[in-house]
């Protein structure tokens, strides 16, 4: 396996691009029949795969899309050529992306599956004026709000009922501006009967599931669709004070519930105040036309405050047993999988009751020292470039790891990251270096170069499963003159570590509760 990529700095253009299966041709050969063509469209996948969403869309072969030439015909008649096709140039090679969509690819949709979009992409149903796009300083000041929450949340409770004086240095800023969570991408579900769509962030470090609904009596914040109105719904059932499900909100939402009217009232707070406070109910929840849970508890939010961005809620993929991974089991048995796009203009999904489709799933054990809500992880090794990095095993297990849909850059201790990010600058002695992007300090700067060569960043879990992260996954480009690599230190090397979704990009992740273990797959989607 190489021990580098390249990467091309070219603009996509702001369209949505529903992407899951790229075949491309490597090769100067227009007008070429013979069929080893035909094989170039598959093997030279595996070299370009990991690029193709850094690749320009603009440039045509116009021979090549011609519906008579004798590659494509070849091509139909092996459902290698789908109806669409975006050609692309690289390096001076003759690039094709042939783009097939989940129907086209698999003939059928994936069982409980759910289409992935970037609340700020062109994928997205939220009206841009709910939803500004933020500067790179202002998406990480709100990740690090999460992070924080994410701390404060695994804090033991000294005898006098406060938090130790550690943990609160690590306390939320009041004026961060904090999304809820995993503001970064979202599904839409449809609840109630008639069904009503729903665009809900989708959250694996919360449990409870809730949405805006009317009559609203205290307050709702703007959203792209209607908000739900539970009388309008011939399912709806309020949840009683004295079920076992409404005790059961104190673990899933970290607060006592309370009672109005022999109601359930849940409450739940994050990282920069904002909040949900409405009534507990239970509804029919619908992923797709044939995969609809009845019964479904949830957040009916009749108080709602914050940056929520135009989404009608969250959808919580915790493990508590309110979570839908966890209310779902019989149906789809705790196992569910995603895959994030590697650019905003590209589409993911979020799959319950298997896999995505992609091969060769590696999977580490599911660590369970990082709290009862939280998927853990158990970081082993790093490699930069095919070589291990000089970092103490116990520095990996003193912090402890979780993996999060919705903390954006990936969090290390300081000793770990200080070597990555020595081993990388080592690598990259060839571009300048330039100032850094708030919690970025590896920048360069790219502006005089039309192509680069990056070492390949591997992690190792536990159970010596290795993982390569995605081009897209290593760098975060703030423009092309200020290009950072995509890691953060901690403050300590005791605060918990977090595998962010930037370096999960392009990775189908599967997770099996039950099964006790998270698989990683690459080419999960581009």
């Amino acid at each position: 396996m190489p021990c580098s990529s390249h990467l091309s700095f070219q603009s996509l253009p702001g369209k949505c691009v529903t992407t899951v299966v790229i075949y491309y041709s490597y090769a100067r050969y227009i007008g070429n029949t013979d069929s080893d063509t035909d094989i170039q469209y598959r093997q030279a996948a595996s070299f370009f795969e990991e690029i193709c969403t850094e690749t320009s869309l603009s440039h045509a072969t116009p021979n090549l899309l011609n519906r008579h030439h004798p590659v494509r015909r070849r091509l139909q008649a092996t459902n290698h050529w789908p109806g669409r096709i975006e050609p692309a140039s690289l390096l001076g090679a003759t690039l094709v992306l042939i783009i097939r969509t989940a129907e086209e690819s698999t003939g059928v949709k994936k069982r409980g599956s759910l289409e992935v979009v970037h609340k700020h992409g062109p994928c997205s149903k939220l009206s841009k004026d709910m939803v500004k796009p933020l500067t790179a300083e202002e998406i990480f000041s709100r990740d690090q709000s999460r992070v924080d929450s994410i701390k404060s949340r695994l804090t033991p409770i000294t005898t006098t009922g406060k938090k130790d004086a550690k943990s609160s240095k690590a306390s939320i800023p009041a004026k961060s501006g904090s999304t809820i969570g995993s503001g970064n991408y979202i599904v839409t579900v449809g609840l109630g009967t008639p069904k009503k769509d729903l665009s809900l962030i989708f959250d694996t470090g919360s449990d409870l599931t809730w949405t805006q609904c009317q009559p609203c009596a205290r307050s709702c914040y703007s959203q792209q669709e209607p908000i739900f109105a539970p009388s309008a719904s011939t399912t709806y059932t309020n949840i009683s004070c004295t079920s076992t499900e409404c005790s059961d909100l104190t673990s899933a939402t970290g607060n006592t519930p309370s009672c109005s009217s022999s109601t359930c009232v849940y409450g739940i707070q994050y990282g920069d105040q904002s909040f949900s406070v409405g009534f507990f109910g239970k509804e029919k929840l619908t992923l797709t036309s044939k995969d609809v849970i009845d019964d479904f508890f949830f957040g009916c939010g009749q108080n709602n405050q914050g940056l929520f961005g135009g989404a009608a809620g969250l959808l919580g993929l915790g493990r508590d047993k309110l979570s839908i991974v966890s209310q779902a089991a019989k149906k789809y048995g705790k196992v569910f999988s995603y895959c994030l796009p590697s650019r905003s203009s590209n589409t993911g999904y979020l799959n319950f009751g298997g896999g995505g489709g992609a091969t060769g799933v590696k999977y580490t054990p599911l660590s369970t020292s990082q709290g009862s809500s939280f998927y853990g992880l158990d970081l082993e090794y790093i490699y930069v470039g095919g070589k291990k990095l000089s970092i103490s095993p116990t520095v990996f297990t003193t912090s402890g790891m979780i993996i999060d849909s919705g903390t954006v850059i990936t969090r290390l201790p300081p000793t770990a990251y200080a070597a990555l990010s020595s081993a990388f600058k080592a690598k990259m002695t060839q571009y300048p270096l330039t100032k850094a992007l708030s919690i970025l300090d590896t920048c360069y700067d790219f502006s005089k170069f039309s192509s680069v060569t990056i070492p390949k960043i591997s992690m190792v879990w536990g159970g010596n499963t290795n993982m390569d992260i995605a081009p897209s996954g290593v760098l975060y480009a703030n423009g092309v003159s200020q290009v950072c690599l995509a890691f953060a230190p901690n403050g300590d090397d005791s605060d918990l570590a977090i595998f962010g979704n930037t370096q999960q990009k392009t990775l189908e992740v599967v997770y099996d509760v039950n099964g006790g273990k998270v698989g990683f797959a690459t080419g999960g989607c581009a």
